[in-house]
């Protein structure tokens, strides 16, 4: 499964729904989508810090935060606040030990060039 980030209007979410559904009465794993209305709102969600400790996060493992902190050779308060972030946006699970990990094979960013004004 893949996590899919994409530009999309408002309301265009029934769309992406329809997709997944058609994909999975075809067997397939449906991928998490997350939409940002505008390429600002999804790079001031998603910085580079981010983007970096998940994949840090997925070639390390399953681990604890700070461990992710002291792989990732950042301040641990500030990779705490990172990854608290990513599990609200669905991008980093957290295990019932306390544990974080990112659930996906791969991260896809899209978006139409059109709409980075």
């Amino acid at each position: 499964m893949k996590a899919i980030i994409e530009l999309s209007p408002k309301g265009s979410i029934f769309g992406a729904v329809a997709q997944q559904v058609a994909g999975a009465r075809r067997g397939q794993a449906p991928d998490y989508r997350l939409s940002f209305e505008s390429a600002r709102a999804l790079f001031a969600e998603l910085t580079p810090a981010r983007l970096d400790l998940l994949d840090t996060l997925r070639r390390e493992g399953p681990c604890s935060v700070y461990a992710l902190a002291k792989a990732a050779e950042r301040d641990y308060s500030n990779v705490h606040t990172d990854v608290s972030r990513l599990i609200e946006l669905g991008l980093v699970e957290r295990e019932e030990d306390d544990t974080v990990s990112v659930p996906f094979e791969s991260v896809e960013i899209r978006f139409p060039l059109a709409q980075l004004a």
